[in-house]
């Protein structure tokens, strides 16, 4: 009796294709794996990408310095000035490259306060409980009832010309209840989780058990408000400024819209005035939004694109030539 022993030499792969590489990527690489297969997250991680590259090289970008004047007041498009000038002589494509500073420091800055108050909030209400909890819960019942945009313009028109950290503290504090209500959510589904138990066995303190147990675990959704309330952010500066509250002096994309809508650029001749830093606004937003697609993927599976997989056909033998074949169907 004879055994062939061709298959059992063949070491097996049980894993499926591209399981153990999945496992060991790590969150970093799901990351740039799931934006680089979404085309949406890919374009907004490249207009983003421009967004910064310009902020962080304005000097270098700009031909003239955004303050000046004297360089010919409502002058069209044209080799000198790519966008024109202002009423006030004022090249406006430099006004808008160094515009973009501003407009990132608040989406980033708005993000990443309102997000830390948001999961803080929500997550100690959740995992402490009893009385805090309703306390909590109450405050955040609160803001959510309050509407958000006339408490923001009430505000503002207070702290007029205070600066951007006091407005991107205002918009924060105008806009972290509704993240707070997820966070709390999410924490509740995991206050029984084994991984809490054994902190709780540990004597671990509550404010280490939050911060470096339950919000580690919750990535996904720390992102997803982040973006969210950069967006926020950007939007609301730009209309506070646009309707003359704010920092109005400063040079930004909302500014320049106030002051483009003050000199009627539209009827002037001046379009672009007021049209580039509001496309700069949406576009902005927009890079924020499509990237949200590719964390949404990697913090929920069922999210992803299916995968397409290779059809595999029944085992074939050896292939006989057909020239053989018509030889032996010939003598045969």
């Amino acid at each position: 009796m004879t055994t062939d022993t061709t298959d059992l030499d063949t070491p097996i792969d049980a894993t499926p294709p591209g399981h153990g590489r999945d496992r060991h990527r790590g969150a970093i690489g799901n990351l740039l794996h799931s934006i680089a297969g979404n085309p949406k997250a890919l374009t907004g991680a490249i207009i983003l990408g421009v967004f910064v590259l310009v902020g962080i090289f304005a000097p270098l970008i700009a031909p003239y310095d955004p303050q000046v004047t004297g360089l010919g007041q409502g002058v069209g498009p044209s080799g000198d000035h790519l966008l024109g000038t202002t009423s006030y002589g004022q090249d406006i494509f430099s006004q808008l490259v160094y515009g973009t500073r501003q407009s990132l420091l608040i989406a980033f800055l708005v993000g990443g306060v309102a997000t830390v108050v948001s999961a803080l909030v929500g997550v100690a209400a959740a995992y402490v409980g009893n009385l805090p909890d309703h306390l909590l819960s109450l405050l955040t019942d609160i803001f959510l009832v309050l509407p958000s945009l006339p408490l923001l313009i009430v505000i503002s028109s207070y702290i007029r010309q205070s600066g951007v950290m006091v407005m991107v503290l205002v918009i924060a504090v105008t806009s972290w209840a509704y993240g707070a209500r997820q966070f709390r959510a999410q924490a509740l589904s995991l206050r029984n989780r084994e991984f809490l138990e054994a902190a709780r066995v540990r004597g671990e303190r509550t404010s280490y058990t939050i911060v470096f147990e339950i919000l580690p675990t919750m990535s996904g959704l720390l992102v997803a408000n982040f973006l969210g309330a950069a967006v926020y952010g950007v939007l609301a500066v730009a209309g506070l400024q646009f309707i003359g509250l704010g920092d109005i002096s400063s040079i930004s994309w909302g500014s320049m819209m106030h002051w483009a809508e003050n000199n009627e650029a539209l009827q002037a001749g001046t379009p672009l005035w007021d049209l580039a830093p509001g496309l700069c606004i949406a576009l902005l937003g927009a890079s924020f939004s499509l990237i949200n697609y590719a964390f949404d993927e990697v913090s929920n599976p069922a999210l992803r694109p299916p995968r397409r997989r290779r059809k595999v056909g029944p085992a074939r033998g050896p292939r006989t030539p057909r020239r053989r074949l018509e030889g032996a169907e010939t003598t045969g």
